[in-house]
């Protein structure tokens, strides 16, 4: 996916950072390394926002200016990251995308005070900790696993379990695991490959031999483009299914015709939804997907919760999405609970296909 270039944004790639102007909206995000796609689609997603926004009045008047750092999808860079926001007075921080990068940065973010917005990262833990400033725009993985389960008991009576030995891939694929015990579906495999790794034939034999009608994997989108691919060519036919991290142009670059068919457990398409008609007629050409409308979604929040409170202070703002009113955002009526998460996240599994255009789409609901 090709990075948004908008004349009325600032992008800064990485630490340190100057020091913020005016109403700074700081985006940490992989723009560099294996995760960039996603460093680009927080850029895009926020930075149209904001153009959109400020176009239409600004943020209580003020304009904003978006700082993106590189957090190169590394905890430790996050942490930097994080602090070089702190100490420059960035009051609004998008990101990071990982739950691994996410956990330890949102801790710096709330002790300063820094209103933080998670677009992406799904581990539940993140919002165990009472962090009174940070909030997330998509489900937590817990959330995920029961969708998953649910189509999978459905559908598979032998399943198979991967993860790429990340600590949030590992969680997710065993919150799904831990979901199907009790059904009909039997687990016949549990395995894992190392993220990065791009000799994957050995793990399809294993898969194929295991017997398994279904696999979940847990990671990213790389790799399963690349297990899904040789699972075809080995003639193997066993379903794939993956969480949010397949909802991406990536997964289907790699992966080719053998992305035809997978599954994606994602929150509804909000390509569909009338409230994203104008911007996705805005963004056609740079196909957006996956994580544009989250990051979108949270400019969105941030305006209309500076408007709530009349203040871009951003406890004033925290406030104001824990009060438990809905905004209005390209993914729909979104309100928060007390811990920073989503009010009932709306899932379901959707098929990757290809459309009449020859490009893949998952704009089909699996049945």
């Amino acid at each position: 996916m090709r990075a948004a270039r908008l004349a009325a944004v600032t992008f800064l790639l990485a630490v340190p950072l100057a020091p913020a102007a005016a109403f700074t909206i700081g985006v940490s995000a992989p723009t560099s390394g294996a995760d960039a796609v996603f460093g680009d689609q927080l850029r895009l997603g926020v930075g149209q926002a904001i153009a959109d926004i400020d176009a239409d009045g600004g943020f209580l008047g003020e304009k904003a200016t978006m700082k993106v750092a590189d957090d190169g999808a590394d905890p430790k860079k996050g942490i930097d990251v994080a602090k070089a926001f702190v100490a420059d007075k960035v009051p609004v921080v998008v990101g990071p995308f990982s739950s691994a990068v996410a956990a330890p940065a949102s801790a710096v973010y709330a002790e300063a005070g820094t209103l933080d917005l998670l677009p992406a990262a799904t581990a539940p833990s993140i919002t165990e900790r009472g962090l009174q400033t940070v909030f997330r725009l998509c489900a937590r993985e817990d959330a995920q696993a029961p969708a998953a389960a649910r189509y999978m008991q459905r559908h598979f009576a032998r399943v198979a379990f991967l993860h790429d030995r990340t600590g949030p891939s590992k969680s997710l694929t065993d919150a799904v695991r831990a979901a199907l015990k009790g059904g009909p579906a039997h687990e016949v495999f549990y395995g894992s490959l190392e993220k990065g790794t791009r000799d994957v034939a050995g793990l399809a034999v294993r898969l194929k031999a295991s017997g398994a009608q279904a696999v979940f994997w847990g990671g990213g989108p790389t790799e399963a483009g690349l297990l899904a691919r040789q699972l075809r060519d080995s003639g193997a036919r066993i379903a794939f299914i993956g969480g949010f991290a397949l909802a991406s142009d990536e997964f289907a670059n790699v992966a080719g015709p053998a992305a035809d068919g997978t599954l994606v457990v994602f929150p509804r398409d909000p390509r569909a939804r009338p409230a994203a008609a104008a911007l996705l007629r805005r963004l056609q050409a740079r196909n957006p997907d996956g994580v544009v409308f989250s990051a979108y979604a949270a400019v969105q929040v941030i305006a209309q919760a500076a408007a709530r409170a009349n203040s871009l202070e951003p406890r004033a703002l925290a406030d104001a999405l824990h009060a438990g009113q809905p905004f209005k955002t390209v993914l729909g009526d979104l309100a928060f609970d007390a811990k920073g998460d989503l009010l009932a996240p709306d899932l379901a599994v959707y098929l990757w296909h290809r459309g009449a255009a020859g490009r893949m789409a998952i704009d089909d609901e699996a049945g």
